[in-house]
């Protein structure tokens, strides 16, 4: 039986982005109280789900407010201008939201999304071993960097199929959702980081976790769906969202919390201007000192460019999605990589803008502790490090290899 859902909130893109830069203040006076938590509070997470900020890339069907993905990266460039860590807690439980309407069978969506109060993070890495049971599939495992987890009614993961060698076992990922009563999370497992203390990154443990059949779709790696054909979702929803591939808008989301970052660590750069002096003779305040205002600047534009490729990736992403949708050419790997490669860069733009002119020239009072910048750095510093930015240079190969018709190695 099909149901349809109502949102809870009938809002505009523009109004939910008012919303969130209205919610900025709260966001940069909570950081310390997050970090010690490891996750944003309960006040702020009924917040979100009063605004409607999990459902903005859920399924109207389903009590979602089905907005672009263009609007989505947006709110997390707003977000994380407040919190780094909050905004990727959030995000990351939103975003899957779109994989799930996408892959998934009908009878799955119906349960999974149901009313639509639904917060699912992921983790690509397969983690976990599945095993498939008489009325579905067992699950076992501990996931860790589950980002979003603890405010998450979902978990999407991918499995390695018990008992297959290993030559096989990549061939043969399961891609499953498991509700929240078939894992648990692990406290402590997150917050001892150097950045992201507050992004409720804790590992979860499956142990003999059981998920029914249409809960899983076999020979599917996330990372990599073959969308030529359609996809449920499509079919499903009419939404040309719902027939994206997967990891270039994942790229895009980090470049957009990374983005916020950046401008989160000019914010405090331009209240120090606004209230410091500067330390060399003769002292005069940094406002109108003109190497402060030459660092200001060349951060402002550089950010400003990054936003500029970030936002471009996001809009082609659904002009893809929407040429595969209207029977053109479908949505390809080396379209896949050619987007997640501009926004991976503008990941690194962003790093290295705040270290050469924000970093070098702060001055240590704003590096102590506790500090909104000292804060800001480490988690640009732990942004720098991630899987994904990590491979940087391995996606520049592929993409060649891609668009040259050489073997993909």
């Amino acid at each position: 039986m099909t149901t349809t859902a109502t949102a809870t909130t009938a809002t505009t893109p523009e109004q939910l982005i008012r919303t969130v830069v209205d919610l900025r203040p709260t966001l940069v006076a909570a950081q310390a109280e997050t970090e010690e938590r490891t996750y944003y509070s309960q006040e702020m997470h009924d917040a979100f789900v009063a605004a409607g900020l999990y459902r903005v890339v859920q399924p109207r069907r389903y009590g979602g407010l089905e907005f672009d993905f263009p609007t989505f990266t947006r709110l997390q460039i707003e977000m994380a201008r407040g919190c780094v860590s909050t905004a990727w807690c959030w995000a990351l439980a939103s975003s899957h939201a779109v994989q799930i309407a996408s892959y998934f069978p009908e009878a799955a969506q119906e349960k999974i999304f149901g009313d639509g109060d639904f917060r699912c993070a992921s983790v690509a890495a397969p983690d976990a071993k599945a095993q498939r049971v008489e009325d579905g599939w067992r699950l076992d495992g501990t996931v860790r960097y589950c980002s979003g987890i603890p405010y998450s009614t979902h978990f999407m993961g991918q499995a390695f199929l018990a008992g297959l060698p290993p030559q096989d076992a990549a061939q043969h990922m399961l891609l499953y959702v498991a509700p929240r009563s078939e894992w648990a999370m692990v406290e402590g497992s997150w917050g001892d980081s150097l950045g992201l203390r507050g992004s409720g990154s804790h590992s979860i443990v499956l142990d003999d976790g059981r998920i029914p059949a249409e809960f899983a779709v076999e020979d599917t790696s996330m990372v990599n769906v073959d969308v030529s054909g359609g996809t449920p979702g499509l079919a499903l929803h009419g939404n040309p969202m719902y027939v994206g591939r997967a990891l270039s808008p994942f790229t895009i989301s980090l470049a957009a919390l990374t983005l916020g970052a950046g401008y989160h660590a000019l914010d405090e750069f331009e209240h120090q201007m606004r209230t410091r002096k500067t330390t060399v003779p003769p002292m005069v305040p940094r406002l109108g000192d003109p190497d402060y205002q030459r660092w200001y600047g060349a951060a402002l534009g550089k950010l400003a460019t990054a936003e500029a490729a970030v936002l471009h990736c996001a809009e082609e992403h659904m002009q893809l999605c929407e040429r595969t949708a209207s029977g053109g050419e479908p949505y390809s790997e080396e379209d896949e990589q050619r987007i997640g490669i501009i926004a991976r860069e503008a990941i690194v733009a962003v790093w290295e803008t705040v270290d050469e002119q924000l970093f070098r020239n702060i001055g240590s009072s704003a590096l102590r502790a506790g500090e909104r910048f000292e804060r800001v750095w480490r988690d640009l510093t732990m942004i720098a490090s991630h899987r994904n930015t990590g491979f940087r240079e391995l996606m520049f190969r592929k993409l060649a290899q891609l668009h040259l018709g050489l073997p993909v190695t």
